[in-house]
């Protein structure tokens, strides 16, 4: 009887299924041993790539999760929480380009997917302005301001000060609530309502205020509230 390990061999199967078929035959967990063979040169990953799964829920949890958060999971060392985090910028670089210097509400799917890409899996708040030219084409997509798990301060007239630098005609706000419900607070109401009364004299639409997290978003257009 052979004294090698059973998992001799898995790992150049994994990868040729993968060239293959791609990532539609794979697991999530198949994913993350993908992503974690780089990292980890020996050994079975298969072990803890399930148990990442398990313990964060997907394969975009597992990527989205936070590097401090990934570096305290047993068998993660700083290769492996680097190549997590890679893939996860990777994706979200790919999502930005899809968007940037296109017409907006002609791709509105996959501005949303970006802005959940981007920013539905932090733990704390951010806002973000996607600035729009006369054509309706994103011309700058910009953080403006990081809170903390359940508020994030904005200034409306900052927000106006910049389109006009820019020159921007329109623009559409965009934040996250970490914790996944997505109902605009009477705070996200009353700051949205601030910034459109700013803009209005100025000749700059508000297209929207988009809140998006784990769960999916919340439209304040489509829902009447802008």
């Amino acid at each position: 009887m052979s004294d090698k390990p059973h998992y001799i061999g898995h790992r150049k199967r994994l990868r040729a299924r993968f060239l293959k078929t791609g990532s539609e035959s794979l697991h999530d967990y198949e994913l993350i041993e993908l992503l974690l063979f780089g990292a980890i040169p020996r050994g079975d990953v298969k072990p803890l790539a399930k148990r990442l799964i398990t313990t964060f829920g997907s394969f975009a949890e597992v990527i989205s999760a936070d590097a401090r958060t990934l570096g305290l999971e047993d068998g993660l060392g700083e290769a492996a929480v680097c190549a997590l985090k890679i893939a996860q910028a990777g994706a979200i670089r790919l999502a930005q380009e899809q968007v940037m210097n296109k017409p907006v509400l002609s791709s509105w799917q996959m501005l949303l997917d970006y802005c959940r890409a981007s920013m539905a899996y932090h733990g704390v708040e951010q806002f973000r302005l996607l600035y729009l030219n006369r054509k309706n084409v994103l011309i700058a997509d910009e953080l403006q301001q990081r809170g903390t798990i359940d508020h994030t301060p904005v200034y409306p007239r900052e927000v106006i000060k910049r389109a006009l630098e820019l020159e921007a005609s329109a623009l559409i706000m965009v934040h996250n609530h970490p914790s996944g419900d997505t109902s605009p607070s009477p705070a996200d109401i009353d700051m949205t309502k601030r910034i459109k009364s700013i803009a209005r004299p100025l000749n700059i639409e508000i297209h929207d205020h988009v809140i998006v997290s784990r769960k999916g978003y919340y439209s304040f257009k489509s829902t009447g509230l802008l």
